[in-house]
């Protein structure tokens, strides 16, 4: 049989998705072996034992001043700051997009202003939300809406208006104005899209998110991360990052499955 038709069953897809990371990981633990074995003080590839030295401190003793802990008080900041922009984003591309997808008049006015304001680096941008919103959780919150929303719009717009226009047609035909074509044929067939745009949209959301967090913030996994490296502590950057990566899957699986769970008709044969 030749491979493309082959289709692994889910265990084999489980230990063939695990093979990657744990040749990384094997990879990752011969060469900080292979440095302290030259330098014992190697700060660049920690051992386990020393991230877990690092990390304990962060995890289970309250800091002096706040009386938080560190670790977890990072993670909710973080959570939070996340969580809020992409509802926003989300309800800003539904919204956006149902009506620039089903009402060309409307697409043909914005299209060119949400095409202009996705093509722009958001990054470029920071500086000017920071002076024009404070450098408190509105700046950071819009950032994650700015860089992520648009290209969401673009997105659930492109997908609505290639919707077969027989359903339209017959729709009309059957009496519906344009908010009930929007509400009973567009929305539920934009759903699923949805998700996969927010899913798509995890990745820059984190990076909006830790940019902000380092330049402008005093608590956030991305604020922790630039606050240690001046001091090259990798004990503690490298549990941060796993950890990121770590929570943005979870995400991601959730995504997949509300996906699954409730549109199981966008699938296909998989289901």
């Amino acid at each position: 049989m030749r491979w493309v038709n082959r289709q692994p069953r889910r265990g084999d897809r489980l230990l063939l998705g695990a093979l990657p990371i744990l040749l990384l990981v094997v990879l990752y633990l011969f060469l900080a072996a292979q440095r302290h074995a030259l330098n014992p003080a190697d700060k660049i590839l920690p051992l386990p034992s020393a991230m877990a030295s690092g990390l304990s401190a962060l995890l289970f003793t309250p800091d002096p001043l706040s009386g938080q802990l560190v670790f977890w008080s990072d993670t909710l900041a973080s959570l939070q700051r996340l969580g809020i922009g992409l509802g926003i984003s989300t309800l800003v591309a539904l919204i956006v997009g149902l009506v620039l997808g089903v009402l060309p008049p409307v697409r043909a006015t914005l299209g060119p202003l949400v095409t202009g304001i996705a093509v722009i680096p958001p990054i470029a941008l920071l500086p000017i939300l920071f002076i024009a919103l404070g450098l408190g959780e509105t700046a950071k919150i819009a950032l994650i809406v700015i860089g992520i929303s648009p290209v969401m719009v673009r997105d659930i717009a492109a997908h609505v208006g290639a919707l077969p226009r027989e359903q339209i047609i017959k729709a009309q035909t059957l009496g519906a104005n344009s908010w009930q074509i929007m509400i009973r044929i567009a929305l539920p067939q934009a759903m699923p899209r949805l998700l996969q745009a927010v899913r798509l949209s995890l990745g820059p959301a984190w990076v909006f998110l830790i940019s902000a967090e380092a330049i402008a913030s005093d608590v956030g996994l991305g604020y922790r991360i630039f606050l240690v490296r001046r001091y090259l502590s990798m004990d503690v950057i490298i549990p941060y990052v796993a950890w990121i990566a770590l929570l943005a899957i979870v995400m991601d699986l959730a995504l997949t499955y509300l996906s699954e769970r409730f549109f199981p008709w966008a699938h296909g044969a998989n289901h």
